[in-house]
This record gives structure tokens, C-alpha cells and sequence, in this order.
């Protein structure tokens, strides 16, 4: 399996590591979207209890590198099935039936990325609020699911203005409706590339934290390649007279330095993570020399363990064509080597997994994301670690 994980990648190993064709990636997506649209499992058995799983999962002498009570999606891969009107379709539409069929799939957690659905689904449009969160939570309770976390508001003034200090809250407070360890963000603390605007974010995010820990919930930020470029800490000036050279410290890896561990934590996207080994592997230093340094996704969670409570398995197929270096697909059907990644990464009963595909929804196939997320957790359930 094709991967950029290894500490020992360098810059060489790193392009030759691109040599995959494009006949690979095509009949790779192809085989995968095949089999997406040929198995439609939306009457499958029910899998609320899950019997008979835990004794399975050490089958053969191997432990699952995830625990059943550990695997989860973010609902944005199924967006469009939350959406859906349910009167206009006989697929699963809604908060309410896209709980009970991930349930049937056998996933034990969710991570919500927004409250709004079809305004025809039980509950109506907009469930962010106190109400609507108690509507959901017993929707949860119903089918075996926990809540574990959010994509919610993040207050976009600083210092924070009373009513973004209120709507805040009012999220913390549904996210304890909902049962959540956890409540975060999609953004970046800043998409500053400058030491001075991380040290301003910092202070935010130490402040948001401590509220949010006050009220019991860990406060996270997820983030894509680009907050896993290099900071741009010293060096000749620019006109503005900011620093234009790194001192090899990635932007991320700062934040975690400056932040309060016990009230700012990280949600890792292991597909953008990649991205960034990819696409952020030299920087120019203070002495205006080249130098390479591979980014290692798995090292940086060993290294900080504690600050990553919650991943998103999400798969990429090597295409050095993409720009990205990766082209996103089902979770289990790609090039990254997640077995050695949560082998790894360990502390397999603190991190929460969830399987993300962006790209999962289809206007032309429309039970497809659904489709995929049991791909996805049929795979991520498949994981063992190695006798």
C-alpha cells in the first residue's frame, strides 16, 4: 500500500513514493463506485446491538486497532441524505432515519457538522436549539448512538463580543444536550502564515477553551494541509515588515506549544495531513538555506497524544496529477496505510475515529453517500493489528 508516513521519507524517496499511474487511481475509483452502486444494504439487518462483534474483533488472535465503541462518522459525509425530503424520496432522509440506518451499518458515534435538515423531517428545518437538541439526543438514545462531537460556532470576533460570548454558550449547552465530550470547528485557529497572528489565536482559543472546560466539554479545531505549512518566524523582513523565512516549525506544532493542553485540543484530518506531507516538505530557513523535513502525521499525534482526541479517517488514492498528491475516496478503498497509522498512534480507547468522505454525496446516484459510509465503516471495523 502506497503511503507518505514513514519518518524515513525524504525528499527522493518522497517522489519516486508519486509514481502511481493514472490507470491505477481510475480503476481504483472505478472498482469502488462499482461496488457502491451494485450493494445497497438500506434493508440490511438492524446492528443497534451489536451481538456477537467484540468476539470477532480478536478473531484469529488479532485485536481491532478500533473498538466498536470507537467507530463514528462526521455527518457532513451524509449531508445530503440529512437533507433529503422525506416525501419526495424512499431513502433514508433526515437526522432521525440517517441515525437509524448508520446504526443498522453498526457505527456507535456521530459528530455532527451542523443542526439544519429537511424542513419535512421529523423535527423541522433548524434542530440547534435547546428543543431540537433534546429531540436529537433521544434519537440517539433510541438507536445506540453517542454524540462525540461538533463542527459548531466559533466566535469569530476577539476579543469576544457579549452576544458571540452568548451564542457560544448557548452551543456549549447544546452540545451537553447531545452528550458531547467534544465541541469544535472545521477552520483554522488563523489562516495566518505569521508567528504574531498565532500568538493573538492562541490567546482566543485559551480563552474559549477554559469556558468550554467550565461547562465540561473540550474545546477542538480541525484543520486542512494548509495550517500544517511552516510558520514564518524570522528571517529578512518583507515591506510590511513581516518575517518571510521558518525556523522549521510547522503552524499547528506551534499552536499546540502556546495553548493550554487541558483546554485546547486538535481533531486530525489523517487525508489533509497527508496532503500537507505532500505538499509542505522544505522551507527556507533564517539563513536563507533549503532544507527538507517530511511531515510525519502519526509522530505528531505519539507526540502529543492527549491533544487529539478525535480523528477523520478519511482515504486518498496516490495522484500526483491532483496537486494535492491524493484524490479522495471510500474509507478503506486508498493508499493511506491507516493500520500502521492507528497502530502507531495507539491509546486506541482515547481517540474517536470518524469516517469522512467530502465527496461522498451524488446528485446522479443519491443513495450513494449512505452507501459509502457503510463502506466506510465495514473497513475501519476490518482494521487488526498484526500478530
Amino acid at each position: 500500500m502506497t503511503t507518505f508516513n514513514d519518518e524515513s521519507v525524504t525528499g527522493d524517496a518522497l517522489r519516486r513514493t508519486l509514481g502511481v499511474s493514472r490507470r491505477r487511481f481510475l480503476s481504483t475509483c472505478t472498482a469502488a463506485t462499482a461496488a457502491a452502486i451494485a450493494a445497497p444494504v438500506f434493508g440490511a439487518a438492524p446492528a443497534l446491538a451489536q451481538d456477537g462483534v467484540e468476539a470477532a474483533d480478536t478473531d484469529r488472535g488479532r485485536s481491532a486497532l478500533v473498538p466498536p465503541h470507537k467507530r463514528g462518522i462526521i455527518l457532513y459525509t451524509v449531508r445530503d441524505a440529512i437533507g433529503r425530503d422525506p416525501l419526495a424520496s424512499n431513502l433514508p432522509s433526515g437526522f432521525r432515519e440517517v441515525f437509524r440506518q448508520l446504526a443498522r451499518f453498526g457505527y456507535r458515534q456521530v459528530e455532527f457538522a451542523g443542526y439544519g435538515q429537511h424542513a419535512n423531517a421529523p423535527g423541522g428545518a433548524n434542530l440547534g436549539t435547546v428543543e431540537g437538541a433534546k429531540l436529537m439526543r433521544s434519537w440517539l438514545d433510541e438507536y445506540g448512538l453517542r454524540a462525540q462531537g461538533s463542527h459548531g460556532f466559533i466566535p469569530p470576533s476577539w476579543p469576544l463580543t457579549q452576544a458571540d460570548l452568548d451564542t457560544f454558550k448557548r452551543n456549549l449547552e447544546i452540545a451537553n444536550i447531545l452528550g458531547m465530550d467534544h465541541m469544535g470547528t472545521g477552520g483554522d485557529p488563523t489562516g495566518s502564515p505569521y508567528r504574531a497572528d498565532w500568538d493573538v489565536a492562541a490567546e482566543k482559543w485559551n480563552t474559549m477553551g477554559a469556558i468550554a472546560r467550565r461547562e465540561g466539554v473540550k474545546l477542538y479545531t480541525h484543520n486542512h494541509d494548509s495550517a500544517y505549512d511552516f510558520l514564518l518566524d524570522g528571517g529578512p523582513l518583507d515591506a510590511q515588515g513581516r518575517p518571510t523565512r521558518s525556523s522549521g516549525i510547522r503552524k499547528l506544532e506551534y499552536f499546540l506549544e502556546v495553548t493550554d493542553p487541558k483546554s485546547v485540543y486538535l481533531e486530525l484530518d489523517v487525508f489533509w495531513a497527508h496532503v500537507a506531507q505532500y505538499k509542505f516538505h522544505t522551507y527556507t530557513a533564517h539563513d536563507g538555506s533549503q532544507r527538507e523535513q517530511v511531515f510525519d502525521p502519526a509522530g505528531l499525534v505519539v507526540r502529543n497524544t492527549n491533544r487529539f482526541p478525535l480523528f477523520h479517517a478519511k482515504d486518498g488514492v496516490v495522484n500526483p496529477q491532483s496537486g494535492l498528491g491524493y484524490d479522495m475516496v471510500p474509507f478503506g478503498t486508498g493508499d493511506i496505510d491507516y493500520r500502521k497509522f492507528f497502530t502507531r498512534v495507539g491509546a486506541k480507547n482515547y481517540h474517536n475515529p470518524m469516517v469522512e468522505q467530502d465527496n461522498a454525496p451524488s446528485t446522479s446516484v443519491p443513495g450513494q453517500s449512505l452507501e459509502f459510509a457503510r463502506i466506510g465503516y465495514d473497513n475501519l471495523a476490518a482494521l487488526r493489528a498484526r500478530n
